[in-house]
């Protein structure tokens, strides 16, 4: 039997989600919300996806978009929620969840204690397992944890420090900025560092950040501390190749910049033109006595989406994270699966 699927927010996160869901054998979308018309609700219509209303049907109708129900009504299909609608409203949201007896998945920029536990796949999917609320963390923590946690595995990790060069906003919005400066964030540690710790527990990370007017990646750049000192940067190169949704980028490639990636991705034909790997650069890879330093690049739009789709998984008892992963990245296409699985 399908595990029946739920999107409450039909934005960035929202969308690709909804995507993915479609993609996979094991789950089925039984319809997202819609708050207002507009340009996602008539995209949705156009893929077939079943609406259901938060608020007054009234314009939806008046564009010939038709109504499966409302909110409630989606509550008594579906087994799970992916919510995907804007901090606060997912907190406020798990009320009626528990209320209606489905399982809630929900996105980093939410408070950690939303979720029974927050979540990476590739780090702690066990601890996922049979959970009534998975938190998917952010884009940023993501990015983080996936290549810290892949390090770790191999090499004990002493701390991190990073900083993260963050972009101002995600392209299609309109309303914020920066338009022409670079504002630092005066939060020390930013939130992203205790962000990753509650999903690998016992690794101190600090971390600070800057926010650049550009909207298309964030960049993270990274000083971690191992335990011993005779690693290779060889040697770090191949644990990053070696795990799931980290990708290696070069020079030699012409790869130079977080523009260059992108398009990379939309040469290779990604939906959207997403990026859901985790990008490192491979000339950016030093080693000097115990401290290792590296950079990468997050596509803040989508390297969360594959998790949301194994939060579901794990959420309803699937205990094979591996294979969920697998699964996963197949249905997506997402880089070099033979190679990591």
């Amino acid at each position: 039997m399908k595990i029946k699927v739920g999107i409450v927010g039909y934005g960035t996160i929202g969308k690709r989600v909804a995507d993915a869901v479609l993609l996979q054998k094991d789950m089925e979308l039984v319809g997202i919300t819609g708050h207002s018309y507009n340009f996602r609700i008539e995209a949705a219509k156009k893929h077939g996806i079943e609406v259901y209303t938060i608020g007054d049907e009234i314009q939806f109708k008046k564009n010939n978009i038709s109504v499966a129900g409302n909110f409630n009504d989606l509550l008594k299909k579906v087994d799970v929620i992916v919510d995907c609608s804007p901090k606060p409203f997912g907190a406020d949201n798990k009320k009626k969840y528990i209320e209606a007896g489905v399982k809630g998945i929900y996105q980093g920029g939410e408070k950690a204690d939303v979720g029974e536990v927050s979540f990476v796949a590739q780090c702690n999917y066990d601890e996922a397992v049979n959970k009534n609320h998975i938190r998917v963390v952010s884009c940023n923590t993501t990015g983080l944890a996936r290549t810290i946690g892949a390090i770790n595995k191999k090499h004990t990790i002493q701390r991190v420090r990073a900083t993260l060069i963050r972009r101002a906003t995600d392209p299609g919005e309109i309303k914020k900025g920066p338009i022409n400066a670079i504002v630092p964030s005066l939060e020390l540690p930013s939130h992203h560092g205790p962000d990753v710790r509650t999903v690998l527990h016992e690794i101190e990370v600090f971390t600070t950040a800057v926010v650049v007017p550009t909207t298309i990646m964030h960049m993270h750049n990274l000083s971690v501390d191992l335990k011993k000192d005779d690693i290779s940067a060889e040697e770090i190169l191949n644990i990053f190749r070696e795990a799931p949704r980290i990708r290696i980028v070069s020079e030699d490639e012409g790869i130079e910049s977080t523009a260059q990636i992108m398009e990379f991705a939309r040469d290779l034909g990604y939906k959207r033109g997403d990026m859901m790997d985790i990008c490192v650069w491979k000339e950016g890879i030093g080693v000097h006595g115990k401290e290792l330093f590296f950079t990468q690049a997050v596509h803040q739009e989508s390297d969360v989406i594959p998790e949301n789709i194994d939060a579901i998984r794990a959420a309803m008892g699937f205990k094979d994270g591996k294979k969920s992963m697998e699964m996963t990245d197949k249905s997506l296409n997402i880089f070099d699966i033979k190679k990591k699985y």
